[in-house]
C-alpha cells in the first residue's frame, strides 16, 4: 500500500530532505532529530511546500515506524541478559514510579480541565510514556546514554515500552459509554500477550544463534543481512499477531543474540536501515503536525505541552535525586524524557475507537505530543548551554601553564591514586573529570581536578598536553577510554600513554591503537588477595609468591597471544578451555623446580623466601 500511495518522485524529494536535513542540522550545531523534524513540517501537508498529502503522510510514518522496531533490536544487541538483570531495580522501581507518578499528576490536571476522570486516567497513562525513538537517539548524540542518568533513562523507557501493552489491550477498560459504566476487561487478549512473549523468548533462546550461524557458514554477506532482517521482521509480526509491541519484540530478540559471536556482524548489517528509517520516521512526524489546528488554537496547544513537558520534567528530576543520582544528571533525565512518545499516537487512536475520549481531545493531544518532541532538543541543548558557559569557563582559567606534567583524563578512585603518588614526588600533573560534581566532591578534600571531557581535542591543548610527559587514562567506561584514548595517540602521538583497562577485550582494542602500557583495573589486586588466600590455605609465603607470579607471566603472555585472535570468539573460547590444563603443568613445573633446588643447600630457601617478601 506504501508504493501504491506514494510515487518514486516522492521517494526522491524525502531522501534529498533526508540527505540535506541532517547535515544542515549538524552544520547547525542542533540534533539531527531536529533537521528530520524541519524538513517534515515543510514536506508535510500542513505546510507551504505540500509535496506529501495526508493520506501518503500517514502511509510513511507507518512504513518508517519500523525503524523504532530495529533501533530497539539494536539496543538489545547492546544489552546482556545479566546486564538487564542488574537493571531490574532501575527498570521497575525507577521505571514504574515515573509512569504512576506522571499519570497520576495528569489524570488531576485532566478533571481540572473538565475531562471525565475515566478519560483522564486514560489520557494521563499514555502522556506519562515517553518517545524511545527521541530520547535514545538525542542522548547518543550528546554521549549521555553511556553515564549513569543515560542507563537510568533506557530503564525507565524500556518500562514504559512494556507498560504500553498492557495499556493498549484494555483501554475498553476506561470507555465512558452512555450508562457511564467501565467497558469489559479482556484477560484472554492479556494472557495470549504474556504466553507470546515467553514464547519468543524460548523458542529464540534455542534457535536463533544456530540458525545464524548456519547462515554465516555460508560467507555470503547478502544472506547474512537478510537472516538479520527476517530476524527482526518475524519476532515483530508474531507479536503484532498478539497484540504485543512489535518494538518490545526486537528487543527481545536483540537481547537473545547480546551474547552471539555474530553480534558484530549483525548490528553492522542493521545499522544502515534503522539509521535511514529513523530519520524517515522524524520526517514522517514533523509531516503529520497539523499546522492548521495549531494555527487555530495556539494558546491551548501550548499551553497542554508547556504543561506536559513541565509536569514530566518535574516528576522525573524529583525521581532521578530519590534514585540517588546527582542534581544536574537528574535534571537531564528529566529534561531528556519529558516529551510524549509514539505509542501516544497508537492509544488515543485506540481511545477514540473505544469511545473512551473525544476525537477533538485526541487531536489536541496528539498535536501536543509531536510539540514536545520539537521541544526536548532544544531544552537539552539550552541546559548544555548554561552549564557549559559556567564550568567550562573556569575549566580553562584554572589550568595551570605546565610543562613536564602529566595529564589525568579521570579523577575517580583510580586516577586519585597516580595523582597522589605524583604529588608526593612533586611530579607536576593536570587532572581532567567530566563531571562537575566529581570536581567539587575531590576539591572539598584539598585534590585539585579540572572540568573537561578529555576526548575533545580544545580541551586537551588547554591542558598542555604536548608538553606532557605522559598522559594517563584513568576513566571507567570503556567507550569513553578508547574515545580518549584515540583522540590522544593520533593529536599527540609523541605523548607516551597509559590506560586504565576494564577487561581482556578492551586492552586488545587498546593494542589495535598501539598502545601497550595497559593496566586490567582489578587483576594487580586480584593477584595479591589469591597470595593472601593460599597463604591462609597453609602455603608458604615463598610458594604462594611463586605460584602467583607464575600465573601473572602465564596470564600476561596469554592475553598477548590472544590478540592474534580476539575478533574470533570461537577460537577465544577453545584457548580458554585449554588454559586450565596448561597452568595445571606449570605449577608442578614450578613445585619440580622449587625441590630440585632447595635439596643441595637448605639455606637457599630461606634466602630466596627473604627475597621474595621484599
Amino acid at each position: 500500500s506504501f508504493m501504491h500511495n506514494v510515487s518514486l518522485s516522492d521517494v526522491a524529494v524525502l531522501l534529498a530532505a533526508m540527505a540535506l536535513a541532517a547535515p544542515l542540522a549538524r552544520l547547525l550545531g542542533v540534533p539531527t532529530v531536529l533537521g528530520y523534524l524541519g524538513a517534515g513540517v515543510l514536506l508535510g501537508p500542513h505546510a507551504l511546500l505540500r509535496v506529501v498529502s495526508t493520506t501518503e503522510a500517514h502511509d510513511i510514518l507507518q512504513v518508517a515506524e519500523f525503524g523504532i522496531v530495529l533501533l530497539l533490536f539494536l539496543i538489545g544487541l547492546e544489552l546482556r541478559p545479566k546486564r538487564v538483570w542488574s537493571m531490574r531495580v532501575a527498570i521497575l522501581g525507577l521505571g514504574g514510579a515515573q509512569v504512576l507518578a506522571t499519570a497520576a499528576v495528569l489524570a488531576v490536571a485532566g478533571v481540572l480541565f473538565g475531562l471525565a476522570w475515566q478519560a483522564a486516567m486514560f489520557a494521563g497513562l499514555a502522556l506519562a510514556l515517553s518517545s524511545s525513538a527521541f530520547a535514545l537517539q538525542i542522548l547518543e548524540e550528546s554521549g549521555d546514554l553511556q553515564q549513569r542518568h543515560g542507563r537510568a533513562a533506557f530503564a525507565v523507557l524500556l518500562f514504559q515500552d512494556l507498560a504500553a501493552i498492557p495499556l493498549i489491550a484494555l483501554a475498553p477498560l476506561f470507555a465512558v459509554t452512555a450508562a457511564g459504566a467501565a467497558g469489559s476487561m479482556d484477560f484472554m487478549a492479556a494472557l495470549k500477550a504474556i504466553a507470546t512473549i515467553i514464547a519468543v523468548t524460548a523458542v529464540g533462546y534455542f534457535a536463533l544463534d544456530p540458525l545464524i550461524r548456519l547462515v554465516a557458514r555460508t560467507k555470503v554477506r547478502e544472506a547474512m543481512t537478510a537472516a538479520a532482517l527476517l530476524t527482526v521482521v518475524t519476532v515483530a509480526l508474531v507479536m503484532q499477531q498478539a497484540g504485543v509491541s512489535a518494538s518490545l519484540g526486537a528487543f527481545i530478540a536483540g537481547a537473545l543474540l547480546a551474547e552471539s559471536s555474530y553480534r558484530h556482524q549483525l548490528e553492522a548489517d542493521i545499522q544502515p536501515f534503522e539509521g535511514l528509517l529513523l530519520g524517515l520516521f522524524f520526517t514522517a512526524i514533523g509531516m503529520s503536525l497539523n499546522v492548521d489546528l495549531l494555527l487555530s488554537r495556539p494558546a491551548t496547544v501550548l499551553g497542554l505541552t508547556l504543561g506536559l513537558v513541565v509536569i514530566k520534567a518535574i516528576v522525573l528530576t524529583l525521581l532521578g535525586l530519590r534514585y540517588g543520582l546527582g542534581a544536574r544528571p537528574s535534571r537531564r533525565l528529566g529534561l531528556a524524557l519529558s516529551q510524549g512518545g509514539e505509542f501516544a499516537f497508537v492509544l488515543f487512536v485506540a481511545g477514540v475507537a473505544a469511545n473512551v475520549m473525544s476525537r477533538d481531545t485526541s487531536e489536541l493531544l496528539i498535536l501536543a505530543v509531536t510539540l514536545s518532541m520539537v521541544v526536548t532538543p532544544l531544552l537539552l541543548m539550552a541546559e548544555t548551554a548554561i552549564v557549559k558557559s559556567k564550568p567550562a569557563a573556569m575549566a580553562f582559567e584554572k589550568l595551570p601553564d605546565n610543562d613536564r606534567h602529566v595529564v589525568i583524563a579521570g579523577f575517580g578512585r583510580y586516577g586519585q591514586i597516580v595523582a597522589r603518588i605524583l604529588r608526593g614526588k612533586r611530579i607536576p600533573f593536570t587532572a581532567l573529570d567530566i563531571s562537575a560534581e566529581q570536581v567539587e566532591l575531590v576539591k572539598q578534600f584539598g585534590a585539585q581536578a579540572f572540568f573537561g571531557d578529555a576526548s575533545r581535542p580544545d580541551i586537551l591543548h588547554a591542558a598542555q598536553t604536548g608538553k606532557a610527559r605522559a598522559f594517563v587514562v584513568a576513566v571507567d567506561d570503556v567507550e569513553a577510554s578508547m574515545r580518549i584514548a584515540e583522540m590522544v595517540t593520533s593529536e599527540f602521538p609523541k605523548v607516551p600513554v597509559f590506560v586504565r583497562a576494564r577487561n581482556r577485550n578492551h586492552v586488545h582494542r587498546l593494542y589495535d591503537l598501539g598502545i601497550k602500557n595497559v593496566q586490567r583495573e582489578t587483576f594487580l589486586s586480584s593477584l595479591e588477595t589469591t597470595r593472601q588466600l593460599l597463604v591462609a590455605l597453609g602455603t608458604s609465603e615463598r610458594d604462594a609468591e611463586r605460584t602467583v607470579r607464575t600465573f601473572q607471566a602465564h596470564d600476561e603472555r596469554r592475553l598477548s597471544e590472544d590478540y592474534k585472535h580476539y575478533s574470533d570468539m570461537e577460537r577465544l573460547q577453545a584457548r580458554a578451555r585449554s588454559d586450565a590444563a596448561t597452568l595445571q603443568q606449570l605449577f608442578e613445573e614450578d613445585e619440580a623446580e622449587d625441590i630440585r633446588l632447595s635439596q643441595p643447600i637448605a639455606l637457599t630457601g630461606g634466602l630466596i623466601g627473604a627475597q621474595g617478601k621484599t
